[in-house]
């Protein structure tokens, strides 16, 4: 329990600093001139790497052993890749007006992402819901992610997004072909990447902390915050905070109208609410246009740490419930 809250603790303190960070020394020393080349051959070595040791660490048996939960996986999924990308068509049209056509695809984009693994886990774990579901859940939407992502990218943003035969080549070798790669080596490294965590943590994080900077000194390069008001960003906040809510509501009612009991109901609200920014900025590096990702991953990187500090506070008080009973016992579904 200790353990858990510490590692979510640490997340959201220190990597989201160094998040911003990032996007400071991006701000102040962006990549120029000679340097823009080895920092781009750098970012795209790094999500080839990162998607690898995704594909390494993730074990397909478990996945399979888990489809005796497919009720739960699949409203997870449904949450995910079906209620999440309509509230986003939603939400970026209604935001369009004073986010600009920037943000409000930044704003879709994010709700077109898998859901997040480490902190789906933790926070399950600390509330006392159903830990392994919660693993397989999030594993499985992460799995999926990979190839759902980009086809509803491509569905939804069209040519917005910026997708041909160039970013469908780029998507396959930077971040399918390592994945698949990867799985193919699992039986000999998963064992060495379950014992040692701490080197798939390491290069996800590196990785993210790399795509922000290489990502935001594009942005610059085109001198993209003159493109942004104060304004639009308190309204960015606002709209991330609401969109959470409504979702958190919603996987809360559903799985509860569903008749879940509370442990699984816990895994299906915070795997269902939750978005990958470990899978969302690699994957943007990738399909958008270096010129546009600084702007679109605003909205991810902010909604990111909203939902860890809202679904940490959850998490904390539906620790010191009863796992029979949920947050009341008319409610335990």
């Amino acid at each position: 329990m200790k353990r858990a809250w510490g590692t979510v603790k640490e997340w959201v303190d220190v990597y989201i600093l160094l998040l911003f960070g990032m996007v400071l020394l991006a701000a102040v020393m962006p990549a120029t001139g000679v340097a823009v080349r080895p920092v781009e051959i750098a970012t795209d070595l790094a999500v080839a790497l990162l998607f690898f040791l995704y594909g390494a660490r993730l074990s397909a048996d478990q996945t399979l052993q888990g489809i005796r939960h497919w009720r739960l996986h699949s409203l997870v999924l449904a949450c995910t890749y079906v209620m999440f990308p309509l509230l986003g068509l939603l939400t970026a049209f209604l935001s369009r007006p004073f986010l600009g056509p920037e943000l409000a695809a930044g704003m879709l984009f994010l709700t077109l992402l898998p859901s997040t693994v480490q902190s789906s886990v933790a926070f399950t774990s600390i509330a006392h819901g159903n830990v392994a579901a919660s693993i397989v859940a999030a594993s499985v939407s992460n799995l999926l992610g990979v190839l759902l992502t980009p086809l509803l990218v491509t569905l939804a943003m069209g040519a917005a997004a910026g997708v041909n035969l160039g970013t469908i080549r780029s998507l396959f070798l930077q971040l399918v072909l390592p994945f698949v790669l990867g799985q193919l080596v699992h039986r000999w490294l998963g064992g060495f990447l379950a014992r040692h965590k701490q080197v798939t943590s390491k290069v996800d994080r590196g990785a993210i902390l790399l795509v922000v900077y290489a990502a935001f000194s594009a942005g610059m390069r085109e001198d993209m915050f003159s493109r942004l008001g104060g304004w639009q960003l308190v309204a960015l906040l606002v709209v991330c905070c609401v969109l959470l809510a409504v979702v958190l509501a919603a996987t809360m009612a559903i799985s509860k109208a569903l008749g879940f009991a509370w442990p699984d109901r816990t895994a299906i609200i915070f795997a269902g609410s939750k978005k990958s920014m470990a899978s969302g900025l690699p994957m943007a590096q990738v399909i958008f246009p270096a010129a546009a990702v600084g702007i679109l991953v605003l909205p991810l990187m902010l909604f990111h740490q909203i939902q860890l500090i809202v679904c940490a506070q959850l998490a904390r008080r539906w620790s010191r419930l009863t796992p029979e009973a949920g947050p009341t016992s008319s409610t335990a579904g």
